[in-house]
């Protein structure tokens, strides 16, 4: 039996990131995020980075002369955030008219708000993906709930017991 021949190496085992800037040309939020979900769903990227664009003297006059708000980075960072652990799509996290995300509020909430017909949610039924949504329920708090469903019934009074924060949550 011939030996088995020896497996090349894997490349970047801990898998592979990108940088992008933001601000330096005219790219809209959802074109950012758009190139990000391909990014990690086509070349299995592990993280997409985002750093706002910061100008320097002399430099070439297509470059824009200020920096764009350090908010708009933020934002991004929160939305990718949407798409990788909470099962958004790029496509609905930002607001389709205006391309951009809202630089006052995050973009969960604004989704959120932008599909007041998906609420209000009973917490004792409503799926995972659908509780993933609720703005201030995080992983770990859906997660808790999940798990106290199993156990007992719950109710909106029982988020308290759980340590889950019901101050942005109460209104979905």
């Amino acid at each position: 039996m011939p030996p088995t021949p020896a497996r090349a190496p894997r490349f970047a085992p801990a898998g592979q990131s990108t940088q992008l800037v933001v601000g330096a040309s005219p790219e809209s939020d959802r074109h950012i995020l758009a190139l990000s979900e391909n990014l990690y769903r086509g070349a299995r990227l592990r993280r997409v980075y985002y750093s706002a664009f910061s100008p320097i003297p002399d430099a070439s006059r297509a470059l824009p002369l200020v920096s764009p708000p350090l908010i708009r980075e933020h934002r991004l960072y929160q939305a990718d955030w949407l798409m990788r652990f909470y099962g958004f799509d790029a496509d609905e996290i930002v607001d389709e008219t205006k391309g951009m995300l809202s630089l006052d509020i995050d973009p969960k909430l604004a989704w959120a708000l932008r599909h007041r017909d998906r609420f209000p949610l009973d917490v004792a039924t409503a799926s995972r993906e659908d509780l993933l949504r609720v703005p201030g329920f995080g992983t770990k708090a859906v997660n808790r709930i999940i798990a106290t469903r199993r156990l007992t019934s719950i109710r909106v009074a029982d988020l308290a017991r759980l340590h889950i924060p019901q101050k942005k949550a109460l209104p979905f």
